[in-house]
């Protein structure tokens, strides 16, 4: 080893030396012989982080000192670099501290700088380092941006303000679509059923956020300090929700679903359903549904690109998102099984139950129990045709008998995506829990914070983070999104992509 390089590792880490023995000093000594463990973790904490902080220092400085000077650096516009200075610092936050990054500098007239020892590192362009980003996005998907600053700060003793972890999480979220186009696909069996579901979920935004048409109807009122009968705040953008998973078929019968009102037997313990595996989650309040949907059955093709498999979309019956999934379909040459949510059929024979008997009576219960078997029978035009002729038979009157005439009516609508019984029969799932369950926890569990204003940026990203965290694919993703921040942040600054070492 040259003697001038002997010199230089030699002179490295003495601060992080000094600063390690005044913690074994304090350690040792008579001040902290009588302190609790509670004491000493606080005390250690503080104090471990400043030698882990020194330590870091130290090594950037090392680094610094045997920096040597390169021949022809180029920037991407083919400009050479020729003039160097050496010195050039700047200010980098990190879980453990701020410190300070020296490096030498290559410049040309008219021409940004540039700093290959930079691109060594991996240094952002903001001066919050990825630790601390991968940090405040994790947190701030957790809980308010507020809760996230409080919690970065307890765990690294780095202050950010609201904004700067606003502005991180953003940054987070940048490369999670391309993660997934690129990300090699999961794999089920040919024999597990391949289940695609969508549902949408309102997030309250702030006004310029809103969609024209919402922003218009808020803005519309009869009233400026309090709403009319009628009228809505509309103060929500739709967040589209999208799942695929896999399910290996469980075949039951209606009586497994639902116990028969005639029945003089106890009913049957339930059969469990198909369960939900190699789940997969997306959700945007930028894109439309049709956008979501398609970005559904993406998934769908990159696991069974062959369609070799049994395709069934789970829907709650909304009329544009079945015409958009038969849209998707038709464009990837698939065969999908639609079938509605059972639940939702379920209320509406709840709510024609209400116009022949009064809340609460039993003989209501047995009713829907009744219809609700034969609709998971096969038998659904029958029971939207008794439901009309009971209303007409009780003479009821128009006002008296719309639920029933509405059930009935969806009942026949809906008759083609109502096939429970080739459902149950095959093994497939007939509810959407798993999308419903999706939407509770991306949109409701943190976008709705009490007093919570969205706007459109923040909003996607934290959508987009907590679907990645909910599909176990955060750390993959980290290691992707690394990359691609050093792909954009030096590599296109070099001539030919090419940073010269």
């Amino acid at each position: 080893m040259p003697d001038s390089e002997a010199s230089i590792t030699g002179a490295a880490f003495q601060r992080s030396r000094a600063l390690l023995d005044t913690v074994t000093d304090w350690l040792g000594g008579g001040a902290s012989a009588q302190a609790t463990h509670a004491e000493l973790e606080a005390q250690l904490q503080t104090r471990g982080r400043d030698v882990l902080r020194q330590l870091l220092q130290d090594h950037l400085d090392l680094r610094a000192a045997r920096e040597a000077r390169l021949a022809g650096v180029s920037d991407a516009d083919g400009v050479d670099h020729r003039y160097v200075e050496s010195g050039h610092d700047r200010g980098l936050a990190t879980v453990l501290g701020p410190v300070s990054v020296t490096r030498i500098a290559y410049r040309a007239r008219g021409a940004t700088n540039l700093y290959p020892a930079d691109a060594a590192l991996g240094l952002p362009e903001e001066k919050h380092s990825h630790g601390l980003r991968r940090l405040t996005a994790i947190e701030a998907t957790r809980g308010s941006f507020d809760a996230a600053v409080e919690a970065v700060q307890r765990a690294t003793g780095v202050l950010l303000g609201k904004r700067q972890a606003q502005e991180l999480t953003v940054r987070a979220a940048a490369d999670i679509e391309d993660f997934y186009t690129a990300r090699a696909p999961q794999q089920g069996t040919d024999a597990d059923v391949l289940v695609l579901s969508c549902d949408a979920k309102g997030i309250v935004m702030r006004p310029e956020a809103l969609r024209q048409a919402t922003a218009k109807a808020a803005t519309s009122r009869k009233l400026s300090t309090r709403l009319s009968k009628g009228e809505q705040r509309h103060r929500k953008r739709m967040a589209e929700v999208g799942a695929v998973y896999d399910a290996a078929p469980v075949v039951r019968t209606p009586a497994d679903i639902i116990a028969t009102a005639t029945s003089d037997q106890p009913p049957r313990p339930a059969q469990p359903g198909p369960a939900a595996r190699g789940k997969w989650l997306t959700a945007s309040v930028t894109a439309e549904a049709a956008d979501v949907i398609a970005a559904v059955f993406d998934e769908a093709t990159r696991r069974d690109p062959d369609h070799r498999r049994t395709w069934v979309a789970l829907v709650d019956g909304n009329n544009h998102q079945i015409e958009r999934i038969n849209a998707q379909a038709a464009d990837h040459d698939a065969r999908v099984h639609i079938i509605i949510d059972f639940i939702h059929v379920i209320e509406y024979l709840w709510k024609a139950a209400w116009c022949f008997w009064r809340e609460g009576d039993k003989a209501a219960e047995q009713w829907v129990a009744g219809h609700a078997h034969a609709i998971l029978a096969g038998r659904a035009s029958t029971v939207a045709a008794a439901i009309r002729r009971k209303a007409t038979y009780n003479n009821l009157a128009a006002t008296q008998r719309n639920n029933a005439d509405t059930a009935a009516a969806y009942l026949l609508n809906k008759r083609p995506y109502l096939d429970y019984r080739s459902a149950l029969a095959n093994g497939w799932p007939i509810a959407t829990g798993v999308i419903e369950g999706a939407c509770r926890h991306l949109v409701n569990g943190r976008m709705d914070i009490t007093g919570a204003r969205w706007g459109l940026d923040r909003a996607e990203a934290i959508l987009k983070l907590r679907a990645l965290t909910s599909n176990g694919d955060f750390d993959a993703y980290w290691t992707y999104h690394l990359a691609q921040e050093q792909q954009r942040t030096h590599h296109t600054r070099y001539l030919g992509g090419v940073i010269p070492s």
